[in-house]
């Protein structure tokens, strides 16, 4: 029946004028013709769409028969494909290229990863065929196709382990290397206009290069939307392996080609990269700055070059590390301030890898006046504080003591209190307060001695850091990591300095820490040891009572019996606070021996 309908509606139109052929003869086409194909009667069409008579209607109609060809040829498993095969060819031969972009970009779009996967395997290379036909009108078109592709290609999950990158087991590995030949005909043709434009530009008058260029730079702009696409999706995402852990990586590869196109379309790395410090100049066409070079795009590629040392070539190594570190650090404060994992890892080794290269001390305080400079720590105290890895709250620490580490003497004098007055997190102000010890340590060494860690310069610092937030009634608890740093410095101060020398000045200001940390922690610990000695009594009670009440009353769900609740883990707790009370007062007191000593010296 399809097949008498596809006959006959074939040959009606044989007698019509070219594309002359009325919607009632494209929707009888359509379905006669996709109904034959699906019932297995794929030779007589393969020998319809052949016949020169039918070129015509072919060219004009074939195209709505691409639906069931592709799903024949995605599936693989017909008796018929060969005959679909060169069906398919045919019309991509004789078809209207722009009808088969529709239709081929119609057939694009599934969910299915293993479909995703095939039906990019197969329609990229007639995507790209049919684009190479439209000739100088095909900017636009690219656009749309690379912006499809790039959807489909996120659908696809991310291999996470070397193994599985090698075994490609998503098949995304395989979809990066054919986008990549995709693309690279039209990435030829946009190096070629940018390298006549440039000519043209010497040859003609400044306003005739400049129509010129708006004119051709269509093409490069659409590639440009690509890169920046892929660097802010599938490469932000990725974790890319170092060639020590797999020579071979794909996804490697796929990240070097993306930035040698994006210098082929005439985008410089360096700029892009140090784009937040030169601010770069006005770009003709119809894309404002911020929607042309998308910050995360930016970052990634900041990351691929300062991590991965990709497009080393094309990046000049003559930029200082100062420099190229404040350059970046817009970029790893963008990537920090995210809460995806892939993202603070990426920021964490890209602030690392801007940091080894400085100097030990050698960075001056006037950086701490840019805004990323202070907002990057408060960062890294998130991740260190809430991030769910262990392995991404460690690394934290470790660049963030790195970070301490390049600072001049009053870099970090100002860090370290802009840090006591913003940190609000207990073990990071302890870990502060234990830098500032290992500074008064180094500026105490022979030869070592600064003004900003010693003297009455240090005295403000020690006022921050030797104090309770909240008097007596602090939670000794929740600001333990803190008051035991504290404690220790004031007792490394106290032994470290002579009362005749008073080098840091603790002695003159001893009577005020007295009054300000000393005596209200006193009260606070007599305070806190009460509550919670009254609590355990009161748990020890309850638990009494509820033996006794076992013997009473059993509770039982069908012939299990259900244990009863236990305070076990609450009297431990309470026991375990009790000792760390005894411990806090065990170092108050040897402080105050201490310091009797040394002042009857």
């Amino acid at each position: 029946m399809a097949l008498e309908q596809l006959s006959d509606v074939v040959q009606r139109c044989q007698a019509l004028p070219d594309d002359s052929y009325t919607s009632e003869d494209h929707d009888v086409f359509t379905i006669s013709g996709r109904t034959c194909i699906e019932e297995g009667d794929s030779a007589q069409v393969l020998s319809i769409v052949l016949d020169e008579k039918n070129q015509e209607i072919v060219r004009c109609m074939g195209w709505n028969l691409l639906p069931p060809l592709i799903q024949i040829l995605m599936n693989k498993d017909s008796e018929k494909l060969s005959q679909c095969l060169a069906i398919f060819n045919h019309l991509l031969q004789t078809c209207r290229p722009k009808e088969l972009l529709i239709g081929l970009l119609e057939q694009l779009e599934q969910d299915d990863p293993v479909a995703i996967a095939e039906s990019l395997h197969l329609l990229l290379k007639p995507l790209q065929r049919v684009l190479l036909c439209l000739g100088s009108r095909k900017a636009s078109s690219l656009g749309m196709t690379l912006c499809s592709v790039l959807d489909q290609l996120a659908k696809l999950p991310l291999p996470h382990t070397k193994e599985q990158e090698e075994d490609d087991v998503f098949s995304l590995c395989r979809c990066c290397n054919e986008i990549t030949d995709f693309v690279k005909p039209f990435v030829q043709e946009a190096r070629q206009n940018l390298q006549n434009r440039e000519g043209d530009i010497q040859r003609t008058d400044r306003v005739g290069g400049e129509l010129g260029r708006d004119k051709e730079d269509e093409l490069g702009t659409e590639l440009l939307k690509f890169c920046m696409k892929t660097l802010s999706h599938t490469l932000l995402e990725a974790q890319l392996k170092d060639p020590d852990t797999l020579p071979e990586s794909p996804l490697r590869d796929f990240a070097t080609d993306i930035l040698t196109s994006l210098s082929a379309v005439g985008e410089s790395l360096p700029s892009l990269v140090f784009q937040p410090l030169l601010r770069r100049r006005q770009v003709p066409g119809f894309l404002e700055e911020e929607v042309r070079y998308p910050k995360e795009s930016l970052a990634c590629l900041a990351y691929l070059l300062f991590v991965h040392h990709l497009a080393a070539d094309a990046f000049p190594s003559v930029f200082s590390p100062v420099f190229a570190l404040r350059c970046n650090m817009e970029h790893v404060c963008l990537l920090l301030s995210r809460t995806e994992e892939s993202r603070i890892q990426k920021g964490l080794e890209l602030y690392e890898k801007s940091l080894v290269r400085v100097e030990d001390g050698s960075l001056p305080a006037d950086l701490l006046e840019i805004r990323s400079f202070l907002t990057v720590p408060q960062n890294l105290v998130k991740v260190m504080t809430l991030c769910t890895r262990h392995d991404l709250r460690t690394r934290g620490l470790k660049v963030l003591q790195l970070s301490i580490d390049k600072l001049n003497t009053e870099a970090k004098y100002n860090f370290f209190q802009y840090m006591l007055k913003t940190s609000s997190h207990s073990g990071v102000e302890g870990y502060v307060i234990k830098n500032i010890k290992n500074q008064i340590d180094a500026a105490l060494q022979p030869g070592n001695s600064n003004s900003w860690f010693e003297g009455v310069q240090l005295l403000p610092l020690l006022r921050k850091v030797l104090v309770l937030p909240d008097g007596p009634e602090t939670d000794l608890l929740q600001y333990l990591d803190r008051i035991m740093e504290s404690l220790n410095l004031l007792r490394y101060l106290v032994i470290r300095d002579k009362v005749t020398e008073n080098q840091t000045g603790i002695w003159t200001e001893l009577y005020k820490i007295e009054d300000a940390f000393l005596k209200p922690l006193r009260v606070g610990v007599n305070m806190s040891r009460a509550h919670y000695e009254r609590e355990l009594h009161d748990t020890l009670a309850t638990k009494r009572g509820k033996v006794k009440a076992e013997s009473m009353l059993s509770v039982s769900v069908g012939k299990e019996k259900l244990p009863n609740m236990t305070s076990e883990s609450q009297i431990q707790a309470l026991h375990s606070a009790l000792h760390t009370f005894d411990m806090i007062e065990s170092v108050l007191v040897r402080i105050e021996e201490l310091t009797e000593v040394k002042e009857n010296l």
